[in-house]
């Protein structure tokens, strides 16, 4: 059946608010959204999907706020005909119910809450005219108790299984009515209409990085998804939640967009990225220029000058593959399975080679600025014929630098004099020298006196191999996260082995309830 020519862009997972070891990065996420708005008008986006955590706490500051408002009014008045957002983990969900019926008139669709009916999770979009083009059925992140009953005495096997039973059956649910209302649309209107759905969900074999801040969504890290879960009846699943763009199960059409800017060092020398889904005979563009079989293997090289260029007016087509670019942005090398290649996208953040951490930071530098030269480069990650769909990576380009740093006193010494000083970038030093140094946080500082690098975090694995072995403790609270420091006083209050795996049970379950109330609810 013919499919009327729709773009659907899929990003999530953007934080807004989020601190970077004390530092404010709204200049960072300001930057990001003026790219997205930019790139949704040259990609002529018909819908914006935004699957979760838009916010980093649930009680988001005045000025998070307003870059949300502000940005979902200028989109609406934009090419973009719809807005579909969903809530995370990290989200209130009342928070964001609260102003959805005033946002309906922008044609801003939002669904904080989990509906109690669940044909009202299910979304029929249309273009301009009102001619249905699509069926979103947006599902939001499912808290425990949207999913599960809990009973006395319940094991945490059994808790797994019901929650798994209870995501699965509510994924289901939305499945049956999607498909009713696409044979209805189907009939009438005598062409395919495609089913896209999101989540906010942990996908079982999932790739995580360090200091991404991405938690657990359950007690006792259940209710991992696989890709099995999801109907066959969903052209495209628009997942968020885990920072690091990944496909799930190896389906193509299944797959998280990542975080559009790094998180946390850990994901410092990643190629951020949004996915394009385009459906109809549009999607036919960019293929023209290419055979089936290197679709995957090839890409399309363009200037990132003002905004992205428009992938059918691309300048100049590249015949390496993608595990040769120089930007390490191999979104599928992430799928599962292909653990090997993972490692050799994620390098070793401890790696003492000088060379290799200036070389690592000076190809950050190369795409870190939208208004630069730089070659930035779109993946054509799937083509499915049967289904007129394809699915294209856009890179986002880096608004503010980050660098982790390690070896010893002179490795890390001549790796920052390696780096240009007139250079914004912040640092993470991490020493791993077995030299015992007085004041080393003074003697970092004094590297970077005179340049505009920054250093924000400071790691001593001397310090910490001593703290490990009980002989002194010099940590603070910010090198330390809750759960790290719930072991810390365990240590020092000499509980016995046999009861510190109760103690743990109860103490996840006590941040996890703190972590799910919902503050703005009354």
């Amino acid at each position: 059946m013919p499919i009327k020519p729709l773009t659907i862009l899929h990003t999530s997972d953007w934080h807004l608010g989020r601190r970077l070891y004390g530092r404010m990065r709204y200049e960072e996420f300001e930057a990001f959204l003026s790219w997205l708005e930019e790139t949704i008008s040259a990609q002529k986006v018909d819908v914006l999907i935004v699957a979760g955590d838009i916010f980093d706490t649930m009680t988001p500051s005045n000025r998070a706020q307003a870059l949300y408002f502000e940005f979902l009014g200028r989109v609406s008045k934009s090419c973009c005909q719809h807005v579909v957002i969903v809530a995370g983990n990290h989200d209130s969900p009342t928070f964001l119910d609260a102003p959805s019926q005033v946002l309906k008139f922008l044609n801003v669709h939002v669904i904080g809450t989990t509906c109690d009916d669940l044909t009202d999770e299910v979304l029929v979009l249309g273009d301009v005219d009102g001619t249905p083009h699509c069926i979103i059925a947006a599902v939001p992140y499912l808290r425990d108790r949207d999913v599960r009953s809990s009973s006395a005495g319940e094991s945490a096997d059994s808790k797994d299984a019901n929650v798994i039973k209870g995501i699965r059956a509510h994924y289901d649910g939305v499945a049956e009515i999607a498909k009713a209302q696409q044979a209805k649309l189907v009939e009438a209107n005598q062409r395919y209409i495609p089913i896209i759905a999101t989540g906010h969900l942990f996908a079982a074999g999932g790739t995580t990085t360090d200091d991404d801040g991405v938690r657990e969504l359950y007690v006792g890290s259940l209710g991992k998804i696989s890709a099995d879960m999801f109907d066959e009846c969903f052209d495209y699943v628009a997942l968020g939640h885990l920072h690091v763009p990944q496909r799930v199960g190896g389906r193509e059409s299944i797959r998280y967009s990542g975080s559009p800017i790094a998180m946390g060092f850990g994901e410092a020398r990643q190629q951020k990225q949004v996915l394009l889904v385009k459906f109809g005979e549009a999607s036919k563009q960019v293929t023209d220029e290419m055979s089936p079989s290197k679709a995957i293997d090839e890409v399309i090289s363009f200037q990132a000058t003002e905004t992205v260029a428009p992938i059918e007016k691309s300048v100049e087509k590249l015949s390496k593959k993608a595990a040769a670019q120089a930007t390490e942005f191999m979104d599928d090398l992430f799928g599962f399975g292909d653990s090997a290649d993972s490692e050799a996208i994620i390098p070793n953040a401890f790696d003492d080679s000088i060379s290799s951490q200036v070389n690592a930071i000076q190809s950050n530098h190369s795409t870190n600025n939208s208004t630069n030269n730089a070659i930035l480069v779109s993946n054509l990650l799937h083509h499915d014929e049967s289904r007129q769909m394809q699915v294209i990576s856009l890179p986002i380009p880096k608004f503010q630098k980050l660098a982790q740093i390690s070896g010893d006193l002179a490795t890390i010494s001549e790796t920052i004099r390696s780096i240009d000083p007139t250079e914004s970038i912040w640092l993470e030093v991490i020493y791993t020298g077995n030299e015992v140094v007085s004041e080393l946080r003074d003697h970092i500082q004094s590297m970077v006196d005179g340049s505009s690098c920054e250093v924000l975090k400071i790691k001593n694995t001397h310090t910490y191999n001593k703290v490990l072995n009980q002989q002194q403790i010099s940590e603070t609270l910010q090198d330390l996260n809750e759960q790290e420091v719930f072991e810390r006083c365990l240590v020092a209050h000499s509980v016995p082995d046999e009861q510190k795996s109760i103690l743990r049970d109860a103490y996840e379950q006590i941040v996890y309830n703190l972590r799910h109330e919902d503050t703005q609810a009354e």
